[in-house]
């Protein structure tokens, strides 16, 4: 289902959803016993659907949840797509893991229904909606029967309307990174301030902890390359990830990737190309474009070349370097020993960027950057000329590299 799909679903059909539970959820509060407020949590589910990168930046908050909390079961609720790396990260028991299927409206709502009825028979209490100002998530907080819903609120902002029926409601701060954030939501099951994140700062921004890959997968991936590529053998390998995802407009373009891959091809590096099978076309042209300048140079396809996160995870110990626009890669590499470049225009590194010191962010401050925000659900009102990516200079970008592969 794709985004636009899905946008059009969490409007239409959530506005009216998010208002009737509203009015339900006032009708039972009125005949119900008020729950203790000092009672602990029997079982949190922690509800972040979309992001892939944004698991990565909530490894503070499952850790905090788990250090407060230690008799509590954690669940997390998610797209199935986005399984494979909570499961790398080990932060909920495999067994507390619900996935949502959006392949299909069809395959969506008769996976809804099944993690909604494991939820009511884990007795969840408390669920947290980690995302921004999403309908369906905020439904769901209700639907698992928590008695205690914590969320982002909108406050005094017009529209993003979602119903009255989150009870710890935590005002969205445009200026604090989103892993500081979640961990607020998850402080916020037990305040009692007004409103519920005006709490004491605590440090954040913690890199989440290396992966740990089995060894014999790190060489199979070095092993798959000597065989099918054997002219980058040798060489320090630069990956790089051209594609925007479902958004493109986060995308660098394609001639400043050429030119930064054409200077890396004149250091005496190997370059790769790598996303999903649908960003084939896009690395396909890359490579054709440095070798119409450098015939036969190591620039290689990798779209669709690792089957699994972990495999790409395996294939960041192989490499030395990442430049990537901003999406999941950059987020995974976190998990990885790699040095990353991350280029951020329509969004910004002040609230998204890796929590790694290997990780050096691009960022141009044009006055209408960044603007895909909670508030617009991420839908740009630029007309695609994304000059707040276009201006960053691929020098610049060769230069930060040579100095990242230069270092340990």
């Amino acid at each position: 289902m794709n985004i636009d799909t899905q946008r059009w679903i969490d409007r239409w059909i959530g506005i009216p959803l998010c208002a009737a539970v509203s009015v339900l959820d006032a009708l039972i509060s009125q005949f119900k016993t008020p729950s203790r407020a000092d009672a602990a949590p029997r079982a949190i589910v922690v509800i972040l659907l979309s992001e892939m990168g944004s698991l990565v930046l909530a490894h503070d908050m499952f850790a905090r949840l788990k250090q407060r909390y230690p008799n509590a079961e954690l669940h997390a609720l998610l797209f199935k797509k986005n399984r494979e790396i909570l499961d790398l990260m080990h932060v909920v028991d495999a067994a507390h893991i619900h996935t949502l299927d959006d392949r299909s409206l069809s395959t969506l709502l008769s996976s809804l229904w099944r993690a909604i009825l494991a939820l009511r028979r884990a007795h969840v209490d408390v669920a947290i909606d980690c995302e921004l100002f999403s309908r369906i998530s905020s439904l769901l907080s209700f639907a698992c029967g928590a008695s205690v819903r914590v969320g982002f609120h909108r406050h005094t902002q017009e529209g993003l309307y979602r119903g009255s029926h989150i009870n710890r409601r935590v005002p969205y701060n445009p200026y604090h990174h989103i892993s500081a954030q979640f961990l607020t939501l998850a402080r916020a099951i037990d305040s009692t301030a007004v409103p519920k994140s005006k709490l004491p700062v605590m440090t954040t921004g913690k890199p989440p902890p290396h992966v740990q890959l089995d060894g014999a997968l790190v060489q199979s991936i070095q092993t798959r390359l000597d065989q099918d590529f054997p002219e980058i053998a040798g060489r320090p390998l630069v990956l790089v990830y051209p594609g925007g995802g479902i958004l493109p407009i986060r995308a660098w373009p394609l001639a400043s990737y050429t030119a930064l891959c054409e200077g890396l091809v004149t250091d005496g590096c190997a370059v790769a190309v790598i996303g999903l099978k649908d960003d084939q076309v896009l690395a396909r042209q890359l490579v054709a474009n440095v070798q119409a300048t450098f015939p036969a140079s190591p620039v290689i396809d990798l779209t669709g070349y690792t089957r699994s996160i972990s495999e790409l995870l395996a294939l960041f110990h192989v490499a030395r370097l990442l430049v990537t626009n901003d999406g999941g890669p950059g987020q995974f590499a976190a998990l990885t020993p790699i040095w990353t470049l991350m280029l951020f225009g329509p969004e910004t590194p002040r609230l998204y960027a890796p929590l790694t010191p290997q990780c050096y962010s691009f960022f141009s401050h044009w006055p209408c950057s960044p603007c895909l925000t909670a508030y617009n659900h991420r839908s740009s009102y630029c007309d695609g000329d994304n000059q707040c990516l276009k201006v960053i200079q691929p020098i610049e970008v060769l230069t930060k590299a040579r100095e990242c592969l230069a270092s340990p």
